[in-house]
């Protein structure tokens, strides 16, 4: 299934419906609504749903944004936090996101569940990213920092992956009444939670609960392929029996992401085959990318994969 989300074009309004108006446009019924919106908007998306104008797929948390985070911040509250405000918080805002995507009839909401504040990004996957960008490092000294940050991972990441299960256990339950489906997001950085391999523990802790899946993040995946820390086809067929969706962008070169598909280096054929064309195919690209150069690349994903409109 062919989707689109609003993080494209949040931004540039004011008001919901028009927000809705601009994406209707583009020739996509299906519409994620995802983070970064002000309540004030809701009213007009409101108008645009129960009027018939498009079809909610799902909602990426938080929806609506935190009242009091000014910005476009899907992490300013994480389950894996230090600061139990921050844990409550962000329990609350989830709940409340999904009440909301209930309320759309939406089949899932896009879950993060946080970080491992003990390894700051600038100085592991930050610097990787680096050191293959410059591609001025002998491979083994990249290969060294690889390792070392994956020991380093390993090692301190326990409590915060405990941390976001005891979470989902919670948000679980509210999912389970309302029938709308967590999807658990891959993240583009190794300082992240999950991990793949608690991606894994993950899923297999939830084996038995049908409303937690797995959201392949095409962009972040690949990032993490880029330089070295898995391969992403043989990560999207091992998460396979788990996929509730994904969100289709890509990737330049090695850590530009939410490009539009087809100006980058992601395979398509390969990749998709992996996904059943029934599953929520949700286009996420960044605010800059242009009406045209989307356009342009709607008609081509038309052609190439029909089964998925």
């Amino acid at each position: 299934m062919l989707a689109f989300s609003t993080c494209w074009n949040n931004s540039r309004h004011s008001d919901g419906e028009a927000m809705i108006t601009e994406i209707l446009e583009l020739g996509v019924s299906d519409i994620e609504l995802s983070h970064g919106m002000t309540i004030a908007k809701l009213p007009g998306i409101r108008n645009a749903f129960n009027g018939g104008a498009f079809r909610c797929c799902g909602v990426h948390n938080y929806f609506p944004s935190p009242t009091e985070v000014m910005i476009d911040a899907p992490d300013a509250y994480e389950f894996t936090s230090h600061r139990t405000f921050d844990r409550d918080r962000a329990l609350k805002m989830t709940l409340k996101s999904l009440e909301v995507a209930a309320e759309f009839n939406a089949e899932y909401l896009v879950l993060h569940m946080g970080s491992v504040p003990r390894m700051p990004h600038r100085k592991w996957t930050g610097k990787l990213t680096e050191m293959v960008r410059e591609g001025l490092e002998p491979k083994p000294k990249l290969e060294k920092l690889r390792q070392k940050c994956i020991r380093k991972r390993s090692r301190v990441g326990a409590l915060y992956f405990q941390r976001a299960i005891e979470s989902l256990e919670l948000i679980a339950e509210k999912a389970a009444e309302l029938k709308v489906k967590l999807a658990i997001e891959s993240r583009s950085r190794y300082e992240d939670v999950p991990t793949e391999d608690e991606m894994i523990l993950l899923q297999e802790h939830f084996s038995e609960n049908e409303w937690v899946g797995y959201w392949h993040d095409f962009g972040h995946v690949q990032l993490k392929h880029n330089i070295g820390l898995l391969e992403h086809e043989a990560w999207l067929k091992t998460m396979q029996p788990h996929l509730i969706g994904a969100h289709v962008h890509d990737v330049t070169w090695p850590d530009r992401d939410h490009r539009v598909p087809f100006t980058g280096t992601l395979n398509y054929d390969c990749l998709l085959k992996m996904m059943e064309p029934r599953t929520p195919h949700v286009w996420e690209l960044s605010p800059r990318r242009q009406t045209d150069e989307i356009l342009l690349a709607l008609q081509c994903w038309r052609e190439k994969f029909p089964a998925t409109i």
